[in-house]
């Protein structure tokens, strides 16, 4: 909430000196704007999920307890239906809980050229395409997510 709450006064101060033209800004709009949009590229993503990945795997060589579960997927929607089904049996959180994406199955199920005999045959961008197709799916996903927050927060303010 203090990253939520520091956005909101930087965008203030922003404001103070730019004069009359930004007044119609709302400073918490865009405060959410920066909060719905944290990662800026498929790098950044990729980064923040392989640290939390490296912090499961340190967790399961402490203790082999902390085992992690994968779920197998092919395309964007059955991967973000099935985190939010996550989300929803293990009270919202995803904690161990990764999308895998099979090689065979990409290789059969999203060839441009139809079946293949050999997952080695498939072109180059069908794992490309189908990871961008994954982050936009679960971008949209932590969107609606968020949304529910925004919505509560303001529902909370009205009623205060």
């Amino acid at each position: 909430m203090s990253n939520y709450q520091s956005a909101i006064e930087a965008v203030k101060a922003i404001k103070e000196k730019a004069g009359s033209a930004w007044d119609p800004i709302n400073p918490e709009s865009i405060a959410r704007m920066r909060t719905q949009n944290r990662f800026k590229t498929g790098l950044e993503i990729a980064q923040y999920t392989a640290d939390i990945m490296r912090r499961d795997m340190a967790a399961f060589d402490a203790d082999k307890t902390k085992y992690t579960q994968s779920l197998g997927c092919r395309h964007g929607f059955v991967g973000q239906q099935k985190m939010i089904s996550i989300k929803k049996h293990f009270d919202g959180k995803t904690d161990r809980r990764y999308l895998y994406l099979s090689g065979w199955m990409v290789a059969a199920l999203r060839s441009e050229f139809g079946p293949l005999p050999d997952q080695s045959m498939h072109e180059k961008t069908s794992v490309a395409s189908l990871v961008k197709e994954l982050y936009t799916f679960l971008r949209q996903a932590d969107a609606r997510e968020l949304g529910g927050l925004f919505r509560e927060l303001d529902a909370a303010r009205d009623a205060w």
